[in-house]
């Protein structure tokens, strides 16, 4: 938190962070030109924004593109602000409909866990509904077969899809198609990866949602910060994370 902290004070990262949420996905040649700064300088910025967690990269080509990532300011907003405003929920909902944009998302977050432990919690039953507002999933986890996603207050299913990668406890690739209601269902099929790469005694663990409709709605992708900081207390503190996803969804 001390990273991010320090990261937002610098106002030409936060111009950056700007730019990154007009337009995601921009290559250091695409930012340079905003900036009367050098490459170099520019450079420097993203690496301590990288380092903060305020910014995840992705190659493309031969370029590397820069990625908004929304988790950190979800972290700081859950400790430092939620607790000082009343219509809290409010605002996370506008925070994230702000800081998110169609297509492709990724999103980075570092857990204080083990692969092992952190793979569990991503495909066991009863731990996602932790963290997962209240959701299940069901599966054999082998490649190719499927998965189904419930929740006890729905009528039916809520996201269906196929395992297209599973490699424990390092990636899982997942198609995903949201059912749970028209609008959702409209949008068709997209594709969530999960990335588990161990640091010390915690993981990386990146989220990318991609292959979107460019008119996809919001309620399609929209929930991924609030279901990994709530991965992160779960797994840290054995305690579930109040989100507006969890008092709108969770079971009682």
């Amino acid at each position: 938190m001390d990273l991010v902290f320090k990261a937002l004070a610098d106002p030409t990262r936060r111009a950056l962070l700007d730019e990154l949420f007009a337009q995601d996905g921009q290559s250091l040649v695409a930012l340079s030109s905003r900036f009367e700064m050098t490459r170099v300088g520019i450079a420097k910025h993203l690496g301590l924004l990288g380092d903060a967690g305020l910014v995840t990269t992705r190659p493309r080509g031969r370029e590397k593109l820069h990625y908004l990532n929304a988790v950190p300011i979800r972290v700081i907003h859950d400790r430092w602000v939620s607790k000082y405003t009343e219509d809290w929920a409010a605002g996370l909902v506008e925070l994230k409909k702000e800081l998110e944009t169609p297509m492709e998302k990724v999103f980075e977050i570092y857990i204080r866990t083990t692969p092992e432990r952190l793979w569990t919690a991503i495909t066991d039953p009863d731990t996602r509904r932790r963290f997962h507002f209240g959701n299940r999933v069901e599966s054999e986890w082998t490649p190719g077969s499927t998965y189904v996603v419930t929740n006890p207050l729905a009528d039916g299913p809520l996201i269906e899809g196929e395992n297209l990668e599973v490699d424990p406890p390092r990636r899982l690739v997942q198609s995903m198609h949201a059912i749970w209601g028209e609008h959702a269902d409209a949008a068709g099929t997209s594709r969530v990866t999960w990335e588990i790469e161990p640091v010390g005694d915690s993981c990386r663990l990146t989220v990318t949602h991609d292959q979107l409709a460019e008119d996809a709605p919001e309620e399609v992708y929209g929930g991924w910060s609030m279901i990994l900081s709530g991965l992160k207390t779960w797994l840290e503190t054995g305690e579930e994370l109040t989100t507006p996803g969890s008092l709108m969804y969770g079971a009682p």
